[in-house]
């Protein structure tokens, strides 16, 4: 883990942003497509601990993204080219534009300065949507990556994040997938060379230091 220092230089206000990754009801609601991950997401209090986050960020002066991903009701534009996009595409609760299951979770809180960002194709929140550019004119060198899963949309999200050149943070108590044991190995083995790593307390200090 970084020390406190290092970490509240890298977590300057006007220079970070946190970026909540898939956090809407039909993945991690009560009512989600995938249980599992929802209860992943529930159970071990990384959705409530990225609303702590979300409103520590309100609360110091630190812009939110929240990214959302959903599509057509017709269909049109989504991905077809890889099996998980099939499955979604047969699961009961579709992620469907204007529906509640594309809303922002509870307990996070979205502020009127928060900005949200969907997309309609692929796997990454950074890839082939606004949130590069919209980091970019916010002056963004540090990216907070929360959010789920574990498994695809958060490492994409880092990688992205890291070959356009921010540094990428990562709260390890607030990203979530399956098998649970998973999160931890990929945190360790794959994130931690790419990402500073961290716990919501960790950034919490820093950001309420403030």
């Amino acid at each position: 883990m970084p020390s406190h220092q290092k970490l509240s230089e890298l977590l300057d206000p006007p220079t970070t942003v946190l970026l909540t990754v898939e956090c809407q009801e039909g993945v991690v609601g009560a009512d989600s497509a995938l249980p599992e991950l929802a209860e992943a997401a529930r159970s071990g209090g990384v959705l409530a601990n990225v609303a702590r986050l979300v409103a520590a960020a309100h609360a110091g002066g630190v812009q939110v993204v929240h990214a959302i991903a959903e599509r057509r009701p017709d269909g049109r534009g989504a991905s077809r080219n890889a099996p998980l996009f099939r499955a979604a595409a047969r699961l009961p609760v579709q992620q469907l534009s204007g529906t509640p299951a594309v809303r922002v979770a509870a307990p996070i809180e979205v502020a009127r300065e928060d900005l949200v960002v969907r997309r309609l194709h692929g796997l990454s929140p950074l890839q082939g949507t606004d949130v590069d550019p919209l980091l970019r004119n916010l002056g963004c060198r540090t990216l907070v990556v929360t959010g789920v899963s574990a498994n695809v949309a958060v490492p994409n999200a880092v990688f992205d994040a890291v070959n356009r050149g921010y540094t990428a943070v990562v709260p390890a108590d607030a990203i979530a997938g399956v098998p649970s044991h998973y999160t931890p190995a990929m945190v360790r083995h794959t994130l931690a060379l790419v990402a500073t790593v961290a716990t919501t307390d960790d950034v919490l200090a820093c950001f309420t230091r403030r």
